[in-house]
């Protein structure tokens, strides 16, 4: 169910990381956690959610890494930062979400796996996570989770507006908004 009532604080801006047609039909905000065992078994679904209306469906990722629950979540989410930098912040979304059962019981080594599967520059990965932006870029994504009332992962946003239900239903609000733009 999309809730109109509950609204994102933080409008989609350039500052975001997004994939897909900026003229689409459906903006879907996730807000997730690269640790989260919720966020990586929805990973699939929001993949063939992207397939399915391609074209008609942008895909915003923010952080939110719930670091109380989850040690390596906000080391994941800079090193997607620095991944990003190189132009590669999709690739390491993929990454992070397909293997997390391997990375995750490894913490930090498991992490660098990641940098070496998708031949990043190791030592520019190393330079960028010591960058103040980086830390800014997740904590303006965290504080705006706060602000729009996330309080859990994934949750996601259809046009700025909360979703609330199974990702079955979420793919079929996400076709019912996409036919009443038609």
């Amino acid at each position: 169910m999309i809730l109109e009532e509950s609204r994102l604080a933080l409008p989609v801006s350039g500052d975001d990381h997004a994939k897909g047609n900026t003229h689409a039909a459906v903006t879907l905000v996730e807000y997730g956690d690269f640790q989260c065992p919720a966020c990586g078994a929805a990973w699939p679904a929001v993949r063939q959610i992207q397939r399915r209306y391609a074209g008609n469906l942008r895909l915003v990722f923010r952080h939110f890494p719930l670091a109380q629950a989850h040690p390596y979540a906000t080391q994941a989410a800079g090193l997607a930062e620095a991944a990003a930098v190189q132009g590669r912040f999709w690739d390491m979304y993929d990454w992070l979400f397909e293997y997390q059962p391997q990375w995750v019981p490894h913490g930090t080594s498991g992490l660098e796996a990641g940098v070496r599967a998708l031949g990043l520059d190791e030592q520019a990965i190393a330079a960028t996570l010591g960058r103040p932006e980086i830390d800014a870029h997740i904590r303006r994504d965290f504080m705006g989770g706060v602000r729009s009332g996330v309080n859990g992962t994934p949750s996601f946003y259809v046009n700025g507006c909360l979703f609330q239900g199974d990702l079955d239903e979420l793919a079929h609000g996400i076709g019912h908004v996409i036919a009443r733009q038609a």
